[in-house]
C-alpha cells in the first residue's frame, strides 16, 4: 500500500517542500521543490512575521500541488536553531544526612533543569517567550566537597553539587509554527525537531547507544545533536556556519555575495574556479589555492563547532561526528574538526541521501547533504511524530509536548511544581555562645515529598504516559534546632571518680547569662553559656562538695626554738590510682582518689622522728644485777606550759625544747638507782668496770658490767 506525505522544512534563508511516497517499510522522494525567503520573515527558526512565512508556505505548496495534487495536511519541524541551551548548577548542604539516594539524586537533577530553565526566562530579551518545553538535558558533573564524583549515590560529605546543560525549546515556535500553516489552509499533522529529524533516518534506535554528534551546517547556524545510552541527551548550536565561508571568500577575491556562494559550490565539482570581481575582472583560480584562502574561516568554523560539542558532552569528544546540511561540503573540514576534537580522521564524515536506508529518489533529485533535514523531517513525522499528552498533577491538567519519553520530572517542569517542594525545608538553627564560641545547633533536615503514580510510589525519573494521574505529597519541614546544656557538652566534660570507696558523677558547673543552671535546661535563641569543667583533684573534690577534706592536706609543720621543720610523716597523702599526686593534678574518668589522713603525734612520736631524746636510759649491770639508769635530757614547753611526752603536738604548733642533763653518766650515778649500801665495818676494796680498775667518777655506758670488790 502506497501513502503520500507532505513534508515543510521551514529554515531561516528557504522553505523546503517535499513530496514523499511511504512503500511499506521503505520511501520513495517524489519531488522536492526550494523557495527562498523574499525578506527576513525567519530569525534563527523562529518565524518573525507570520504573514510573509504563510505566503512562502502557499507558494511552495500551490507549486506542489500543480504536479500531485491537493495538499492539506503537513508535516513541520522546529529549527534546531530555535532551541535555547542553558547549564546551571546547584550546590546542596548534605552535612549530618543520610547517605545520598538515587531519588536525592534525581531530585538534585531535577532542581538543577529547573534553575536553568529559570535563568533562561530571566536572560531572555523577549519577556512573552516565558513557556519553554524541555526537550533534554545531560549531566556535566557531579561534585562532592568539590570535589568530582562519578555518583552521588550512597556518598556522605558537607555539599553536593551537580550541574547540567538543558535545551528548551520556546512554546512561542510551535505555536508560530502552527499560525503559519493555517494561513496557508494547512493543517499539522506531526511534528518533530530538526536535529531529531536528521537523527531519526541517520542514526538508527540501536545505534543511539554511542556517544555520536550530528551537526547541520547551514547557512546561518550549525545545530548540533549528540546521542548517548540510546536516546538525544542534548542540542547546541552555533551561530557560525557557511556564510562565513561565502563571506571569507567574497572578502578575499572581492566577490559579491551571490558569486561568492556560487564560486563556493564550484569548488566540490571544478578544478578551476572562475570568478568575476567587483572590478569586473575575471580569472580561473586553482581549487587548491582558493582553499588555501578559506583556511582562517575553516578554521574557525570547526573550532565553533568542537568546542560546542565539548560543551554539550561534558567536555570530551564524542566517539563520532555526522556532518549534514550545505556547509558540511566545506572542504577540509572533515580533517580539520577531527584534529580539533582529537579523533582519528575516519571517525568525522559527511553524509547525504545516500546514507539514509530503504530510500530511493526521483531522477531529478541530487544526493546532497543539503536534503538530509527536509527528508528526515517527513520520515520522522511519520516515524515518530511528537505527539501532546495530557496528564494531571495534583488534580491540575497538564498538556505536555512529548519530545522525548516523558517522566515525572517533566510533568513538575510544566506545571510548574519547584523543585523545593520535593524536599522539606530544613529547620531554623539555633545559635547560642558557649564561652564566647559561638555554635549553631541544626535544625532537623526536612523529609522527603512522597510521589503517586496512578496510586503507586514513583520518583521523579519515573516514565508517564497520557491521562497518568500524578499526586505529590510535599516534602514535611524539619523542626527548629532544640537542645539541652547536655546535649551541647561531650563525654570527656562529665566523669565518674571514686573518692574515698565511693563512686561520684562530677558535672561541669553551667552558668546561662550569668545564672547557674542545670545539664537538663533548655536553651534558647543568642544564650550566652559559660562552662566550667573541673579538671583538677582540688576542682572535683569542690564540686562534689568534699571541700571540707581540703584542710586535712596541710603539710605537718612544726615550729622548735623559732625554726619551721616540714615533717612528711605525719603529713596526710593524696593518692590517685594508688599514686602520691598534688591538688593541681589532672583526673581523667574513672580515676580512684584517695585521702590518707594522719593523726596529729605525741611530743614522744616528735621527738623519735626528730630523732630528739626526751630521756637519757641507759642499762648497765651492778653487782651482777641489772640496773636501768634514766633521766629527763630535755624540757619542752608550748605557751609556757611544760609538755608531758604524751602531750598531742598540733600541726603548726610552736614549742620550745631545752636541752638538760647532758653531762655523762659517771661510776657513782648508780647509788641513784640501787639500793645498795656499802657494808658496815668494810675493809678494803676494790672498784671494777667491765673487771678493769676503775673509779666512782669515771664515765659508764649502757651494757658496762660495774663492781665493787672487798678484800
Amino acid at each position: 500500500m502506497t501513502s503520500k506525505l507532505f513534508a515543510l522544512d521551514i529554515g531561516t534563508s528557504s522553505v523546503v517542500g517535499i513530496i514523499l511516497e511511504e512503500h511499506g517499510e521503505s520511501f520513495h522522494v517524489v519531488d522536492i521543490l526550494v523557495e527562498e525567503h523574499k525578506e527576513r520573515a525567519m530569525v534563527d527558526g523562529q518565524i518573525h512575521n507570520v504573514l510573509k512565512v504563510a505566503e512562502i508556505i502557499q507558494s511552495v505548496k500551490e507549486k506542489l500541488e500543480k504536479t500531485h495534487g491537493k495538499l492539506e495536511k503537513v508535516s513541520v519541524a522546529a529549527a534546531g536553531r530555535a532551541l535555547k541551551t542553558e547549564q546551571a548548577e546547584v550546590i546542596m548542604d548534605i552535612k549530618n544526612r543520610p547517605i545520598f539516594s538515587e531519588d536525592d539524586m534525581n531530585r538534585l537533577e531535577l532542581s538543577a533543569v529547573q534553575k536553568a530553565q529559570s535563568n533562561l526566562i530571566q536572560n531572555d530579551t523577549d519577556k512573552h517567550t516565558n513557556h519553554y518545553y524541555c526537550v533534554g538535558y545531560s549531566v556535566v558533573y557531579y561534585r562532592l566537597d568539590g570535589e568530582e564524583i562519578g555518583s552521588l549515590v550512597d556518598q556522605q560529605g558537607n555539599e553536593a553539587s551537580i550541574e547540567v546543560i538543558a535545551t528548551f525549546l520556546p512554546r512561542v515556535v510551535v505555536e508560530s509554527l502552527i499560525s503559519a500553516l493555517k494561513r496557508a489552509d494547512l493543517e499539522m499533522e506531526a511534528l518533530t525537531l530538526e536535529p531529531i529529524a536528521a537523527i531519526n533516518v541517520l542514526i538508527p534506535p540501536s545505534m543511539r547507544r554511542l556517544n555520536v554528534a550530528l551537526v547541520d551546517i547551514g547557512a546561518g547556524t550549525s545545530d548540533i545533536a549528540i546521542t548517548d545510552l540510546g536516546t538525544v541527551v542534548a542540542y547546541g548550536m552555533v551561530a557560525t556556519a557557511g556564510d562565513e565561508i561565502t563571506e571569507a571568500l567574497s572578502e578575499h577575491y572581492l566577490l559579491d555575495f551571490p558569486l561568492a556562494e556560487e564560486a563556493k559550490r564550484m569548488i566540490n565539482t571544478e578544478d578551476f574556479i572562475q570568478i568575476k570581481d567587483i572590478l569586473g575582472f575575471e580569472q580561473d583560480i586553482p581549487k587548491d589555492e582558493v582553499v588555501e584562502s578559506l583556511k582562517p574561516a575553516i578554521e574557525v568554523l570547526a573550532s565553533s563547532i568542537s568546542n560546542e560539542i565539548l560543551r554539550l558532552n561534558s567536555n570530551k569528544p564524542t566517539k563520532a561526528v555526522m556532518l549534514v546540511g550545505g556547509g558540511s561540503l566545506t572542504p577540509t573540514l572533515p580533517r580539520i574538526l577531527a584534529e580539533k576534537l582529537n579523533l582519528p580522521a575516519n571517525r568525522v564524515a559527511v553524509r547525504g541521501i545516500d546514507a539514509i536506508q530503504h530510500l530511493t529518489l526521483a531522477e531529478h533529485i541530487p544526493i546532497t547533504p543539503e536534503l538530509v533535514t527536509p527528508i528526515g523531517i517527513a520520515i520522522a513525522a511519520k516515524r515518530a511524530p511528537i505527539q501532546y499528552m495530557s496528564v494531571q498533577v495534583n488534580n491540575q491538567i497538564v498538556r505536555l509536548f512529548e519530545l522525548k519519553e516523558m517522566t515525572v520530572a517533566d510533568a513538575f517542569l510544566a506545571a510548574n511544581i519547584s523543585a523545593r517542594k520535593l524536599y522539606g525545608k530544613p529547620g531554623a538553627a539555633l545559635t547560642v555562645q558557649v564561652n564566647g564560641q559561638i555554635i549553631h545547633i541544626p535544625g532537623e533536615h526536612g523529609k522527603p515529598a512522597v510521589i503517586h503514580l496512578n496510586g503507586l510510589e514513583a520518583n521523579t525519573k519515573t516514565s508517564i504516559q497520557s491521562n497518568d494521574k500524578i499526586e505529590l505529597l510535599e516534602g514535611i519541614d524539619g523542626k527548629e534546632g532544640l537542645a539541652t546544656m547536655r546535649d551541647l557538652l561531650d563525654d570527656a566534660t562529665i566523669k565518674s571518680i571514686t573518692f574515698q570507696g565511693v563512686m561520684y558523677i562530677v558535672e561541669p558547673i553551667v552558668k546561662i547569662n550569668g545564672k547557674k543552671v542545670s545539664l537538663e535546661t533548655l536553651l534558647q535563641e543568642n544564650d550566652k553559656i559559660t562552662v566550667e569543667t573541673p579538671q583538677t583533684v582540688e576542682q572535683v573534690l569542690n564540686a562534689i562538695h568534699k571541700e571540707n577534706y581540703l584542710t586535712q592536706l596541710q603539710s605537718y609543720t612544726v615550729t622548735i626554738n623559732n625554726k619551721n621543720q616540714f615533717i612528711p610523716k605525719f603529713s596526710s597523702k593524696l593518692l590517685l590510682n594508688g599514686n602520691p599526686v598534688k591538688l593541681s593534678y589532672s583526673v581523667q574518668e574513672k580515676d580512684i582518689i584517695q585521702l590518707e589522713t594522719v593523726s596529729s603525734p605525741t611530743l614522744a612520736k616528735l621527738a623519735h622522728q626528730l630523732e630528739k631524746k626526751l630521756v637519757d636510759q641507759i642499762k648497765i649491770s651492778f653487782q651482777k644485777k641489772s640496773v636501768e639508769l634514766s633521766r629527763e635530757c630535755a624540757v619542752v614547753h608550748k605557751n609556757g606550759v611544760q609538755l608531758s611526752q604524751d602531750a598531742i603536738i598540733p600541726n603548726e604548733s610552736t614549742i620550745q625544747w631545752q636541752d638538760v642533763n647532758s653531762s655523762p653518766w659517771i661510776f657513782q650515778d648508780v647509788f641513784r638507782f640501787t639500793e645498795w649500801n656499802m657494808p658496815e665495818h668494810a675493809g678494803s676494796f676494790q672498784i671494777l668496770k667491765n673487771g678493769e680498775p676503775s673509779r666512782f667518777d669515771e664515765e659508764i655506758f649502757g651494757g658496762d658490767q660495774l663492781e665493787i670488790v672487798f678484800e
